[in-house]
């Protein structure tokens, strides 16, 4: 195991740097890294880290995702309320209606695969969205209306929606019977998560102005909070839907209110803390990917991706029809809402690990998916933000 770690971090460095030099994000290196270290190709890596791959990924995810709290104030959410709310749904409910649309032409699939096969892809990558817009934050372009917010808000409830509607048409799919109940915890997963967060940040932040302790300290110990409340997610399935990854930004963004010097301090160390996470998270995502699956796919594949992100693209501008954004913010916005990666790995391979007769098709749908998206989603959000955003004031 600890060779496999070793090998992903040096190469992951390594391809991730040769990207930058190619003027590519380096998270391209990284993913690139991961198939070839992979079992579907090189397959160096061993059973133990594979294993445990899932949760690696979810560990990297908790420091970006605590990380993007952070940055977060209840003043900017409130100004991009309405339309980060629509993007919460919108662009992931019209990419799905297009694959519905499109699935059953292309590949003879029923009405409900194809609706399930839209909500494997319709989720767009916490993994690439969240830590592009803390790099465009910090650089601080799009501030004036606070364009990277509303992503970052948009797109955190965007994955608890396609999830959801994941887990209806899985039911369907298998032969159960859909109820209502998966559908009605949506509102209910979104608010405990808020909720729970809101005060685990409150109690933390009381805890850190009573009691002295270092900085690296409390790193750790807002970790081990962030974990445990995944566990509690996990634990309370079935009982009361909760948004574990949800909490977790709200965790910080209530740091960030009730404390915002420590927040700004505990920032930059979560920012050392993404250096080496993040190696982790993308490798271990390209190591999740069958190319041969990709190869195998056709235009057809690619076609109905391509069809599904312009659809997508109409969710995202009808969702900012009531903002202030200009044409040059909302295509940005939209170039943002395109990498797939983290989702797609995670529950590409569930349906046809339950039988699902179109889960083959399916799961190579997920990855041609993540190959498409990934690496052309980021450099397009990159490549553009100078451009599209507004520049920080610095600079005017």
């Amino acid at each position: 195991m600890l060779t496999s770690l070793a090998l992903i971090l040096l190469v992951g460095l390594l391809l991730g740097r040769l990207s930058r030099a190619l003027c590519l994000p380096s998270l391209i290196g990284m993913i690139l890294t991961g198939v070839l270290l992979g079992p579907y190709m090189l397959n160096v890596l061993d059973e133990t880290t594979l294993f445990i791959s899932s949760d690696l990924r979810q560990m990297a995810l908790v420091i970006i995702l605590f990380r993007a709290g952070l940055s977060l104030s209840l003043k900017d959410l409130k100004r991009v309320g309405l339309p980060a709310f629509l993007m919460s749904f919108l662009p992931a409910s019209f990419e799905i209606l297009g694959t519905l649309l499109l699935a059953p032409l292309l590949f003879g699939l029923s009405i409900v695969d194809a609706a399930l096969l839209g909500t494997v892809i319709a989720a767009v990558s916490p993994a690439i969205v969240v830590p592009s817009m803390l790099s465009v934050m910090d650089k601080g372009y799009g501030q004036d209306k606070k364009v990277p917010q509303l992503v970052l808000a948009g797109a955190s409830l965007d994955d608890v929606f396609v999830i959801v509607l994941f887990t209806s048409f899985l039911s369907l799919a298998s032969g159960q019977s859909m109820t209502l109940s998966p559908l009605t915890s949506l509102p209910i997963s979104i608010l405990m998560g808020l909720l729970i967060g809101w005060s685990t940040g409150w109690g933390i932040q009381f805890l850190f102005r009573s009691f002295h302790m270092r900085d690296t300290v409390k790193i750790i110990v807002l970790l081990s909070l962030s974990f445990l409340l995944l566990e509690l997610e996990s634990l309370l399935t079935g009982i009361l839907p909760i948004s574990g990854l949800l909490s977790i930004m709200a965790m910080g963004l209530t740091l960030n209110h009730f404390y915002k010097e420590l927040a700004e301090r505990l920032s930059n160390k979560y920012n050392k803390l993404w250096l080496g996470a993040q190696v982790l998270l993308f490798v271990l995502v390209g190591a999740s990917v069958n190319v041969s699956y990709a190869l195998e796919a056709g235009f057809a594949v690619v076609l109905l991706i391509g069809i599904g992100l312009a659809f997508r693209m109409m969710g995202v501008f009808l969702s900012l029809t009531p903002s202030s954004l200009n044409q040059k913010e909302k295509l940005f916005v939209g170039f943002s809402y395109t990498p797939k990666a983290t989702v797609q790995a995670a529950i590409g391979g569930v349906p046809l690990a339950m039988g699902i007769a179109s889960g083959d098709l399916i799961l190579t749908i997920a990855v041609v998916a993540i190959l498409f998206t990934a690496p052309i989603g980021a450099f397009l959000i990159e490549k553009t933000y100078q451009q599209l955003l507004s520049a920080p004031l610095h600079d005017e």
